[in-house]
């Protein structure tokens, strides 16, 4: 089994192929396929590979599924005694990725 520690967004994510996981929001379609070139480590078995800082010639390739937005959060600022409230919410905009290989 293949797995490899690829960073995008400013974030690291242990994937293997196959999996689905959601990113920070790239601007690329759905459906279109993706190239991750920051790889930090990759292992295959026994054979592991540590990136100084990144691994060379290592690529993860995978698929755009959708884009969307993620569920709403709650922002609330209170100061007590002052009588001040602020409320406030966020929806985090994402982009899912299949991971279909890893070389």
């Amino acid at each position: 089994m293949k797995l490899a520690v690829i960073k995008t967004g400013g974030k690291q994510y242990l994937v293997k192929e196959g999996d689905k996981i959601k990113i920070d929001k790239l601007n690329i379609k759905e459906g279109e396929n993706v190239n991750f070139d920051d790889i930090l480590l990759i292992a295959d078995n026994n054979d592991v590979g540590i990136g100084t800082p990144k691994v060379e010639n290592a690529k993860v390739l995978a698929k755009v599924l959708k884009q969307g937005r993620g569920k709403k959060i709650v922002v609330f600022h209170y100061h007590s005694k002052t009588r001040y409230k602020k409320k406030a919410g966020h929806r985090q905009h994402f982009t899912e990725v299949k991971i279909e290989s890893i070389k």
